[in-house]
């Protein structure tokens, strides 16, 4: 039987093979234990390609203490009350950032023509013909770009193509959301005047705009002023999991409205938040409530709307897809939710092609 093909929102795959602290040496070319993606659990799982991360952790030294950027998230049965985080220093975020995209093009290299970084549609088309891994680069936050934008045109031409304005912290454009629960995105200010110039400049390169850890406020400040399609590539439904990370239903309604797409993330810790005794996250979540969330996107705004957003690498996952080689799982589950194949092929893949194709069209 054929896999369905399946383009993802959102991995952390180079930040956990490039991160001494968190990798443990493995080869994104082998199948190997600890991470969740690699290129033999995409082929396995049906992922043709996907939008990966560049994070920047909050500093060396938090690293080597801080396993994962939500160690710091303090929890407990009754729900998380995370602080708001410093702004990070630009010179910093630059430094590790142009690390990690020289690493993703050593990847490249490595791979013999396997992977690919695709920097226009048709790069991505042929990918998809050449069964290549189709590998996006998406800065998670915008710390590393100036405030005057002066070297956005540099990273555009070292292959950006999708941008979150802002992770769980303040930057220079943006104010993102602090893990809370339960409560509501709407926890701060704005976009600056700063963001607001990004936010049409990526409109005028080509760049998705992505809006997953941005706050309530943000969020509708790009609504107003984007000509593109809105994105929002791993979050939840407010509705059913009241966390500051997941969208609310006018945000839901904003996103159908501009013709965007809403990528489900996996983790527990967002989708259905629940702790061991210890506060610590439990991940014994079916995969149905991956469903549920989609479910309730798409009956709201259409399964044109909605897609996966996993966070591979970035997250505890579910035990039953604990990592890319179970993909196949969700899409079997969609399945006995009564999704036909044109509908799931929508949300597995045909919407973030859709929306990266509209996005990238018109760059500069």
């Amino acid at each position: 039987m054929n896999k369905m093909r399946i383009f993802d929102g959102h991995n952390d795959t180079l930040i956990k093979l490039n991160s001494p602290d968190q990798s443990d040496g493995h080869s994104f070319f082998t199948d190997n234990t600890e991470g969740q993606l690699d290129l033999p659990k995409a082929r396995k799982g049906g992922m043709i390609g996907g939008l990966f991360g560049i994070f920047t952790p909050t500093s060396k030294t938090a690293r080597q203490k801080q396993k994962d950027p939500y160690s710091s998230v303090t929890m407990n049965q009754k729900g998380s009350d995370d602080k708001s985080k410093n702004a990070l220093d630009h010179s910093y975020a630059r430094e590790y950032t142009n690390v990690v995209i020289d690493f993703a093009y050593q990847l490249e290299k490595q791979s013999n023509g396997e992977v690919k970084i695709v920097r226009d549609y048709h790069d991505l088309e042929q990918a998809m013909a050449n069964d290549v891994l189709a590998m996006v680069l998406h800065f998670e936050g915008a710390a590393a770009i100036k405030e005057d934008l002066s070297d956005l045109r540099t990273y555009y031409n070292k292959g950006l193509r999708s941008l979150g304005l802002t992770w769980s912290r303040p930057n220079a454009f943006a104010h993102g959301v602090p893990f809370q629960y339960p409560h509501s995105p709407d926890t701060g200010p704005g976009l600056t005047d700063a963001g607001k110039k990004l936010v049409a400049a990526c409109n005028e390169m080509g760049i998705l705009i992505d809006l997953a850890h941005i706050n309530k406020k943000g969020f509708f400040d790009v609504a107003k002023l984007t000509k593109h399609p809105l994105v929002t590539s791993h979050t939840g439904a407010h509705a059913l999991c009241p966390s500051t990370r997941n969208l609310t239903d006018a945000q839901i309604d904003a996103v159908g409205k501009s013709g965007g797409t809403i990528g489900v993330v996996f983790a527990p810790f967002i989708i259905d938040y629940k702790t061991n005794d210890d506060g610590t996250p439990d991940n014994s979540m079916p995969i149905t409530q991956i469903v549920r969330h989609i479910d309730y996107i798409a009956k709201r705004i259409g399964v044109d709307h909605v897609s996966f957003g996993s966070d591979f690498d970035g997250a505890k996952m579910p035990e039953d897809l604990p990592n890319a080689s179970h993909l196949q799982k969700l899409i079997d589950a969609l399945k006995t939710n009564g999704y036909g194949d044109d509908a799931i092929e929508k949300i597995a893949c045909k919407n973030w092609l859709r929306v990266i194709k509209e996005t990238w069209h018109n760059r500069a």
